[in-house]
């Protein structure tokens, strides 16, 4: 067992945090008027589904680094459960969906440490646009669900190289200066993309082009493994894991997807269908790609195109048909698949593929989006994408596209180099050697 330099900060911003809990007295009933039972059944089953996602996501990633790093990998998913849903309840949810400042972001006070959640009215935004059916307190646990796995993705790219303390911080700053405002930006009624017209259904911005953006600037500040440069890179640790992780990816997408509809309802029937054709399309689409180029069919393939397809169908799964799902599955993948390559035969050292599987499937959910919605499938949509002869949907979806992806890399930089300022980003060579797990965890598994 190594020992290391005891801190104290850690724990007493905790314990500070609990202490203020004491202070803070919330209604100890829900309002009724408005609820429907069904809706509310089915957005609890959605709100755990989408958290199942994150120990998917565990399972996922752990599964494809090496033996030395397997539980390393995983705890930067779990940890993400911990931190960031005490955050969310603190200020986090506030900065997302609190009132307004500008369009920009929300004002921390509005909802501070769930003020105001549990006996909040059943609307949100000062146009009154959003009437829930729900409870207003389960609608943001339902959202804390997706601003739990969006740093979680970014781990992916810095895998085998990153100090675990350095990356919880990165988390936490990430959550407040990109994610936050990203999801206000985009989903609050007062959100300036929201009033440009911008749709993303369930998160193909908010969350998978925010973390494919981070995760790139993340493997370009902290430069290639010493595996990867002397191009002596070890076997996935565990194939089944990673299988496990798509099955519970997968199922869990049914919460993230169908989940955003916020009822039970057609709309989340359709986006139910949509988010399984899109995977099992995209899945097929990556290892028949595979095949052209002379690979065999592997089970990794599969399960990578199939996440693929979860990703690039998000933005759009309440707003497309099913037909046009699995061509949105089968072209994200291919290109993905085709980024991914590119990055394999650079200089990039973005371990798991993080920006060509989130960033780009991200980004194509997004123009795919501004393509293929339809008014036909979700009233919401003020006018039909590019398919239908319309221009300027697709128009804003370029705009919005260009717009966050320079927020979302930009601001994250920032962030990777302020946090390597207060605590060192990357391990050094022996701790890399030795593995994650033994050096950050003083924990290993059998090889």
């Amino acid at each position: 067992m190594t020992t290391q330099k005891p801190t104290w900060i850690p724990l007493l911003v905790l314990l500070a945090v609990a202490v203020l809990a004491l202070f803070t007295d919330l209604p100890g009933s829900i309002p009724t008027e408005g609820i429907d039972t069904g809706d509310t059944a089915w957005l609890i089953v959605a709100s755990g589904l989408v958290l199942l996602m994150t120990p998917g996501l565990a399972y996922f990633y752990g599964g494809m680094v090496n033996h030395k790093n397997v539980i390393s990998t995983m705890l930067q998913s779990f940890i993400a459960m911990g931190v960031i849903s005490v955050i969310w309840v603190i200020f986090g949810f506030s900065l997302a969906f609190g009132d307004s400042i500008g369009g920009w972001i929300g004002d921390p006070t509005t909802f501070f440490m769930f003020n105001n959640v549990f006996d909040h009215k059943l609307s949100l935004g000062s146009a009154d646009q959003i009437k829930f059916t729900i409870p207003f307190a389960l609608f943001a646990f339902f959202q804390m669900k997706f601003a739990v796995i969006t740093p979680a993705l970014i781990s992916g790219a810095l895998a085998e190289r990153i100090n675990f303390k350095a990356y919880v911080l990165f988390m936490v700053l990430f959550c407040i200066c990109v994610y936050s405002p990203l999801a206000h930006w985009t989903w609050h009624p007062d959100g300036f993309l929201f009033n440009l017209g911008v749709l993303d259904f369930a998160g193909g911005t908010v969350v998978h082009m925010s973390a494919g953006w981070a995760a790139l600037a993340g493997a370009l500040y902290l430069r290639r493994r010493k595996s990867h440069i002397e191009s002596n890179i070890l076997p996935p640790a565990n194939i089944p894991y990673v299988l496990l992780g798509t099955a519970l990816l997968w199922f869990g997408w049914f919460g993230f997807n169908a989940g955003s509809a916020l009822g039970a309802n057609s709309l989340s029937v359709t986006a139910f269908a949509t988010t399984h054709i899109a995977a099992a399309s995209a899945g097929l689409s990556w290892i028949l790609f595979d095949v052209t180029r002379g690979k065999k069919v592997s089970a990794l393939g599969f399960c990578i195109g199939a996440v693929v397809g979860l990703v690039a169908i998000t933005p759009a799964a309440g707003f497309v048909t099913l037909p046009i799902a699995i061509f949105i599955g089968v072209i994200a993948a291919l290109v993905s698949n085709i980024i991914a390559h590119w990055r394999a035969s650079s200089n990039l050292d973005d371990t798991l593929d993080v920006f060509p599987c989130h960033g780009v499937g991200g980004m194509m959910g997004m123009l795919m989006t501004g393509i293929f919605a339809t008014s036909a499938v979700n009233s919401a949509v003020a006018g039909n994408g590019l398919f239908y002869g319309e221009t300027d949907l697709f128009v804003k979806h370029i705009l919005a596209l260009a717009i966050v992806s320079a927020f979302a890399f930009g601001v994250s930089y920032i962030l990777l180099i302020v946090t390597d300022k207060i605590i060192p980003l990357r391990v050094n060579e022996e701790e890399e050697r030795l593995g994650l797990d033994i050096s950050q965890h003083d924990e290993s598994i059998s090889e």
